[in-house]
């Protein structure tokens, strides 16, 4: 399970940069992993200042997604072959402080903001569109 945060300001929209290898990569959501006995919105927040290095609010829960991963797409080598089924809380938010900057040794390699009209064009994971659709900035 996961929680992730929308922040759009101005048209624009943060994203971080998700890389695991050269073909397994792209534009994705702020947000990750609920640990044990976290509430999702306290995981955001956790994962927001980890990755992105803003402090943020979350408020709304925009939506709540599922997605499977085919075991022969797993990443981790003791994972290949064991499909899992993820969900994702997507929720609203602002940034209260904090200052931009990307991830270090953790599963992000960049953070940026992007106009809206470009996300399109991005090399981008499902969860973007996923996540836009529940925030109403795109048609579903």
């Amino acid at each position: 399970m996961a929680a992730y945060v929308v922040l759009e300001q101005d048209g624009r929209i943060l994203l971080t940069h998700w890389y695991a290898t050269d073909d397994a990569q792209g534009w994705t959501m702020p947000g990750g992993g609920i640990d044990p006995g976290e509430h999702p919105a306290d995981a955001a927040v956790r994962e927001l200042k980890e990755e992105t290095g803003y402090d943020v609010e979350v408020g709304d829960v925009l939506g709540v997604g599922s997605i499977v991963i085919p075991g022969e797409k797993r990443l981790a080598p003791e994972s290949r072959g064991i499909p899992m089924q993820g969900i994702r809380i997507v929720y609203s938010g602002r940034i209260v402080g904090g200052e931009m900057a990307v991830e270090q040794d953790g599963s992000t390699d960049d953070v940026a903001w992007f106009p809206l009209d470009d996300v399109a064009n991005l090399h981008r994971v499902d969860l973007v569109d996923e996540a836009l659709v529940f925030a109403g900035l795109r048609p579903a």
